[in-house]
């Protein structure tokens, strides 16, 4: 695993890691041949750009925004299988991406938080880990509400 030593690393991680987020959604916008399922994509890459700017905010303030707010976990993406950005992808098909590429950066940042000896460095993973559960939350209520109730 890839060792920071500063809290300038972990931000130049975590704004490379939204920028590679939103490429990968505008990829698959680019691809995708339904006009609403590329709407929605392009969508979820406007999110990105945001938790880009706001990483970037924090760099310029070199402050740590950490949040004692509990986010609920779903637990749906638990139980769905894992689906490869094709060219075939449906709207269930892209949430299920989205959901498992937030889950791992919480995973990611969780853990690393957990090795973090820096009490700064630790609470802006915390707080990075928190805001990638807010976004897998966002998608595993989409899910629910558009794909779950469907069925």
């Amino acid at each position: 695993m890839k060792q920071w030593n500063s809290f300038e690393d972990i931000l130049t991680f975590a704004i490379n890691s939204e920028e590679n987020a939103a490429a990968f959604y505008r990829d698959l916008a680019a691809k995708s041949d339904n006009a609403d399922m590329a709407a929605a994509l392009e969508e979820f890459a406007v999110e990105e750009d945001g938790h880009k700017a706001i990483l970037e905010s924090i760099r310029e303030s070199n402050m740590a925004v950490p949040s004692d707010e509990e986010i609920v976990d779903l637990k749906i993406v638990d139980y769905l299988v894992e689906v490869d950005p094709t060219e075939d992808l449906n709207y269930r098909k892209v949430l299920i991406l989205a959901m498992k590429r937030e889950k791992a950066a919480f995973a990611l940042y969780t853990r690393l938080a957990g090795k973090a000896d820096d009490p700064k460095l630790r609470k802006l993973l915390q707080a990075l880990a928190q805001e990638e559960a807010k976004h897998k939350l966002r998608f595993e209520i989409e899910y629910d509400d558009y794909i779950l109730s469907e069925n």
